[in-house]
This record gives structure tokens, sequence and C-alpha cells, in this order.
């Protein structure tokens, strides 16, 4: 029982640090003042653990899944692509702004083009993670946060980044890798909404 409870102590502490921010440039407190941000996505060149490539990753999984029946591999890679706009970032964009409905109202949103600043979210590491029923892992996400000057992107005022921010959910009926990696997008945007609340808008 003690090894148990020690073991879910652990999980949860990992899960903690891994919602840290590590500031990587500028100052948070640059964007005092900011309530509007052009959101963009970007996965270029992203991490699959215990793959050399994306493309390696995706060739596996989808023979996997062909050989249990044809054309199964083929919507595995194209639901990998569409999962991003589908379910990935409406979940980032949802959590981030439903954060600001009291004090300083903070809007963030996709092709928001006008806003003065540009908020991007870079996933470098992505591992879908897995659901079996009796045995199942949290989806994991690295991203890093950067806020620039749409109109000059070399200006950037802030930029950090989130290691190992782990979703879940549905009480464990998680079965579905997109609704679960989603979940680490709505982490990230809750953290980092908080972090710009604590320290930069009050």
């Amino acid at each position: 029982m003690k090894k148990t409870i020690t073991a879910v102590l652990f999980l949860f502490t990992v899960a903690m640090f891994g919602q840290k921010l590590k500031v990587q440039e500028g100052n948070i407190k640059n964007l005092s003042g900011i309530t509007e941000y052009n959101l963009e996505f970007d996965y270029t060149d992203v991490q699959i653990p215990k793959y050399d490539s994306e493309e390696e990753f995706l060739a596996d999984k989808a023979k996997k899944r062909e050989e249990k029946e044809p054309g199964l591999g083929e919507k595995f890679k194209k639901t990998w692509f569409t999962d991003r706009e589908e379910f990935y970032e409406p979940k980032f964009i949802e959590s981030f702004n439903k954060r600001f409905t009291k004090g300083t109202i903070v809007h963030a949103d996709k092709e928001n083009t006008e806003a003065e600043y540009t908020m991007l979210i870079h996933t470098t590491k992505l591992y879908a993670g897995y659901n079996v029923g009796i045995v199942r892992h949290n989806a994991e996400i690295d991203v890093i946060v950067t806020v620039f000057e749409t109109a000059n992107p070399d200006n950037v005022l802030f930029s950090g980044k989130y290691l190992d921010v782990q979703g879940s959910g549905a009480m464990g009926y998680d079965f579905n890798s997109g609704y679960r990696i989603s979940e680490c997008y709505a982490k990230a945007a809750k953290s980092f909404a908080g972090y710009l609340k604590k320290k930069a808008l009050k």
C-alpha cells in the first residue's frame, strides 16, 4: 500500500514539474497590457519518442494498422494531421481564453491578424500515449510559447518552454489518441494563462 501511494505521489510530482515554464528569451512582464493575440501553431520538426523522425513514426504505425485491416494505415496518417486543427488547437484556444472571464480580459485566436502581437505555439515533442483498457499512459507534449510583434517577428517579447505536459481525461476512458493529446494542449494553455495572470497582469 505504501509503495502504491509513493508511486502515485511521484507521478503527480513529475506531472506538476513538467508543467513548469522554462523562460528562454525576454521577460513575461513585456506582455503586460497586451489583451489581443494572433495565435499560430507550428509542428515543424516535431520529435516522436522512440523514433528518429515523424515520418518513421507514421510509416511504422500505418504499416501495423494496415496489416490488421486495409485502409486503416492511410486513415491513421490522415487523422494524425487533421487532429491538430480539429482537436489540439481548439482545445488550446478554449482553455486559454476561458481563464480570462474576470479582471483583465485577454483573448487569443487563430487568424486574428489585426492583433499587434502574435503568440506562437511550437510543438517540439508529441507522444500520443495509449489506452488498451487495463493499461494506459498519458499523452505528452513539449511546447515553446513565443510572443512577438506581428509586423516584426524578429521582435520577440517573450519565449518559454513547457516540458512533458501530460494529457488524460474521461476518467480513464480516453481511448482516442486525439482526445488524449488535446488534453495536453488544454493543460499547457491553462498553465501559461495562469503564469501570465500572475506575472504580467497583476
